[in-house]
């Protein structure tokens, strides 16, 4: 399951963190690993990428996420599991609840701190690169 800030680290070209998040990208493009997003993530990127690139540019991304990335649904179960979880972030309980609901091993983030309490193992795309 990945966060939000790896696929922005990519799109928004974040000189610091842009290598090891494209490899993971292109780790999921390639079929090696299968990427997981929760589906509240694809309309914030959508809105985000809009913002900065214009509708064109944020549909096209959404497309190729579509094409690239297993999207879990997210219900009222699911919220519901966020809720009960310790973490100091809702959207980041609600991505955990989500990989942990579609049964992922693992949460790759730049802010692992956010995700103390979370049920799935959190690492950042760094440190997920050194094991694979």
């Amino acid at each position: 399951m990945l966060d939000l800030n790896v696929l922005l680290d990519v799109v928004q070209r974040r000189d610091s963190f842009y290598f090891a998040s494209a490899t993971v990208l292109s780790k999921v493009v390639e079929a090696e690993q299968t990427g997981f997003l929760p589906g509240h993530a694809v309309t914030t990127l959508h809105y985000i990428v809009r913002k900065s690139a214009g509708k064109a540019k944020a549909d096209e991304f959404i497309d190729w996420l579509l094409a690239h990335f297993e999207i879990v649904p997210q219900d009222k179960l699911q919220f519901t599991r966020a809720r009960t979880l310790l973490m100091p972030d809702f959207e980041d309980a609600a991505l955990a609840a989500a990989a942990e609901a579609a049964g992922c091993d693992m949460v790759l983030s730049r802010n692992v701190a956010d995700f103390v309490g979370s049920p799935v193992r959190v690492m950042t795309p760094e440190e997920f690169l050194v094991q694979t």
